[in-house]
């Protein structure tokens, strides 16, 4: 019998994945069948209309959101067979993610903001690593700013530095840029691509934009719930 089992060398392996929200009188299916496998180490663009299933098939892949059906294996782990609090367990030091809304606390410092998740996973001296990640993304000088007191431009570093200071092996963008200027929002790209190449981490980005697009090394395209092109 053929061994069917996923190459080590896959950060991402989805097979026939589906969603369906809403309740069981009106269930809307989201996600319709995806097969995704992303190898480590690389990045790939995820493109699609809006309402094509991107976003939730992120939250899959993230271990946000279980899947209905279908097999997911990230980083190793098998998704499919955990429930929420194992998703949670799962995904720290392993997962880094980062949101169009930046989602910082807007009671904590941008320091804080980094230091208190690594600090909740147990991670070895969280300030000073989260300190160090900010000094990687340009904001050493801002550590005890608050959120209020930054700009959009230096909302989203320091959402980035909380994504990246665990060193996750996987890195999950959604429209990261969404919210800033056009050439804030390519100061971030360089940014995001500058840090998954020190760590050696695999992204995977859901964008709008062409050009950001042809920063990964594969593009894939969503429609109505299935992946419908990969490049």
């Amino acid at each position: 019998m053929p061994d069917t089992r996923p190459s080590p060398e896959l950060a991402i392996a989805a097979h026939n994945v589906t969603l369906t929200l809403g309740s069981d009188k009106a269930p809307v299916e989201i996600l319709r069948g995806v097969d995704l496998e992303v190898a480590a180490g690389t990045s790939v663009a995820l493109l699609g209309p809006s309402g094509s299933g991107k976003s939730s098939l992120m939250a899959v892949l993230a271990g946000l959101e279980r899947a209905g059906g279908g097999t997911v294996r990230v980083a190793g782990l098998d998704f499919a067979a955990m429930d929420e609090d194992d998703l949670a367990r799962a995904r720290r030091g392993r997962i880094g993610i980062v949101l169009q809304a930046f989602h910082l606390l807007p009671t904590m410092t941008a320091l804080e903001n980094v230091a208190v998740p690594l600090e909740l996973a147990g991670i070895d001296d969280p300030f000073g690593r989260a300190a160090a990640e900010l000094e990687a993304v340009g904001l050493g000088h801002r550590l005890t700013h608050y959120p209020a007191q930054l700009s959009g431009g230096e909302q989203q570093r320091v959402a980035i530095a909380r994504a990246m200071a665990s060193s996750p092996a996987i890195i999950f963008a959604d429209e990261p840029t969404g919210n800033l200027d056009t050439a804030t929002g390519q100061s971030i790209i360089d940014l995001i691509f500058a840090r998954r190449a020190a760590l050696g981490a695999t992204l995977l980005i859901i964008t709008h934009d062409p050009e950001l697009a042809e920063h990964c090394d594969r593009v894939v395209v969503m429609h109505d719930g299935r992946i419908e092109e990969r490049a």
